[in-house]
């Protein structure tokens, strides 16, 4: 049994390595399901059957001692040498291959249930939603608010409160589930969006902003003019290029490409049922649903909501729109 756990754990250890370098694409959730699923059973076994085990020769070695002692009193010996108490501890002691398993399973079972079903962390691995999030904000997303979903497979057990304008979403991105995108909901099931020479229309309806000073990013060292845009009951700020042009370029062909039109301008998408048109704050250097379209509501993951750290910047925590 030693053995065998010991190539078990080597083998989680071998996967996280070769995931936290890139050599291979993990799915951290299906992860920590399999480690809640091994554990528990290392936990039970534990519960149910080694410790027992153990207390039972436990309970023989001091029925054992007490014999002995009983006898050799009787021949006038009081003086007994060992240490029951000693060996007793040693043999109910946990071996340490149950100790990296059973004994981890409340830890990882708790992690498991609080992001699967309640707030999961991410990190902010690129720029494309500054002004709003910065690389390297650390950010709690509720998992509920849209929704509860069964972890790994994401069935939806309850329906929640629909995705709204303004919304920062994290979702699975659809030409690879396997990764986690975070955009901002621009268009629900049945929008008309229009992303014409640089200016948000939905359904006809010109979205409102206000010119800001000059954003410097100092993460490409360079000034982008700023706006502040009122989408939804969300105010939050964006970001324009004036280097990039207007017309989308390198579009990936996609579910409902058929519900968008694309000109020199930019792109109008009827936006489908079930479906979310997602744009970065950072619009100029944002991939997102005009170049790979919708985000259909399987692929949703929740609502980001709180930056909980930026090493970098502390002044950074805090709740965003």
């Amino acid at each position: 049994m030693q053995a065998f756990t010991s190539l078990i754990l080597a083998s989680f250890v071998g996967y996280v390595g070769a995931w936290y370098f890139g050599m291979v694409e993990g799915n951290f959730a299906l992860l920590l399901f399999l480690a809640s699923v091994v554990t528990g059973i290392y936990w039970l076994a534990e519960r149910f059957y080694f410790l027992p085990q153990r207390q039972k020769a436990a309970e023989a070695l001091v029925a054992e001692a007490t014999r002995r002692q009983a006898k050799l009193g009787q021949m006038g010996i009081n003086q007994v040498d060992g240490d029951v108490a000693a060996g007793r501890a040693r043999i109910l002691a946990q071996p340490w291959w149950l100790d990296w398993t059973a004994g981890l399973f409340p830890v990882i079972i708790a992690v498991f249930l609080l992001r699967s079903f309640l707030f999961e962390p991410f990190k902010i691995p690129s720029g494309s939603m500054v002004p709003t999030l910065r690389i390297g904000d650390l950010i709690l997303v509720n998992k509920f608010h849209y929704g509860v979903r069964l972890p790994v497979i994401n069935t939806k057990l309850t329906e929640g409160t629909p995705p709204q304008r303004g919304d920062v979403m994290v979702f699975r991105y659809p030409p690879k589930p396997r990764l986690d995108y975070i955009k901002r909901v621009v268009g629900v099931p049945g929008d008309e969006v229009a992303y014409l020479n640089k200016r948000l229309t939905v359904n006809g309806v010109a979205i409102d902003t206000k010119t800001l000073p000059e954003f410097f990013d100092d993460d490409v060292m360079r000034y982008f003019k700023q706006y502040e845009e009122v989408l939804g009951e969300k105010t939050h700020g964006i970001l324009n290029d004036d280097s990039r042009p207007a017309f989308v370029a390198g579009v990936d062909s996609f579910a409902f490409k058929e519900n968008c039109r694309y000109s020199v301008e930019g792109v109008v998408c009827k936006v489908p049922q079930g479906n979310y048109f997602m744009m970065g704050d950072n619009r100029d250097n944002s991939l997102d649903s005009r170049y790979w379209g919708f985000v259909p509501d399987k692929n949703i993951v929740g609502k980001a909501f709180f930056v909980w750290m930026n090493f970098g910047d502390l002044k950074r925590i805090g709740p965003f729109n």
